[in-house]
């Protein structure tokens, strides 16, 4: 199975996604000395956009595994095995640099065999499917970061190893956990660095997944943009791989 059919994509629209390090960061600010070269900064306050340039990059296919109706909450793991993956993802506006509370930073990916929630088999695996695990999403806090707690994503057949994410405003939160209304800003896929996931690749579960793994210079999807294409930051949670990582982003979205 493979996430959708042809070569890289093209960008969606208009929408787009500023990529920066750090669980705080709000903007890539440019050095005087080296004004090619962007430095990340941290903001305190809503920071001006003369003062910043950010860095953009198209938005990537939704492919074939989404499923409406997630559920708001800041787990999403479900007791699923796998090495623990917090991520930070800070949402800011791609003309200001300033942050957005209150956005829906949704997320979903595949577990530790390559099995999707509501299409577990598709990956050669068999296990139970309750077709809510490792999906869902979270509200931005007044710094605009979105903290979500999974496991380390693992691969299905032609794709690396990423993680789906959306991001939307103005959503109405619902009785029984989800959302609905509001607008989506922007579609698009988080990647890790090649390094991490092999030494990942080598710790149970992920050591029995029987599907040969595609690398990110393998993967149609990702184009070997490094952070302005979608590539996170990993930091370890401890000495050993087994401990987790914590993988930060910022997103900037177009606000009309």
């Amino acid at each position: 199975m493979t996430d959708n059919t042809g070569a890289t994509p093209t960008p969606v629209g208009r929408r787009t996604v500023l990529i920066a390090t750090g669980t705080t960061a709000a903007v890539l600010a440019v050095g005087a000395a080296a004004p090619q070269t962007p430095t990340t900064t941290t903001a305190d306050a809503t920071p001006a956009a003369a003062a910043a340039v950010c860095t953009l990059t198209k938005e990537m296919t939704e492919g074939p595994y989404y499923l409406d109706g997630a559920l708001v909450r800041t787990d999403v793991t479900e007791g699923k095995a796998g090495i623990p993956l917090k991520l930070a993802l800070t949402v800011v506006n791609d003309s200001t640099c300033a942050v957005i509370p209150n956005a829906l930073v949704e997320i979903w990916h595949c577990d530790a065999l390559g099995e999707y929630s509501g299409y577990v088999g598709n990956n050669g695996h068999s296990e139970p499917d309750d077709g809510t695990f490792l999906r869902g999403g979270v509200l931005t806090n007044a710094g605009g970061l979105a903290n979500i707690t999974t496991i380390y994503p693992g691969w299905y057949r032609g794709r690396c190893v990423h993680i789906h994410v959306k991001v939307h405003t103005g959503v109405t939160l619902t009785s029984d956990g989800s959302f609905t209304g509001g607008s989506e800003l922007h579609t698009g896929q988080l990647f890790i660095d090649e390094t991490i996931t092999t030494a990942v690749a080598k710790v149970s579960p992920y050591s029995t997944n029987t599907v040969t793994r595609t690398t990110l210079a393998q993967d149609s999807i990702y184009d070997d943009g490094g952070a302005a294409s979608g590539l996170m930051t990993l930091t370890a949670l401890g000495s050993s791989t087994s401990s987790g990582y914590t993988g930060t982003l910022t997103l900037g979205v177009a606000q009309s």
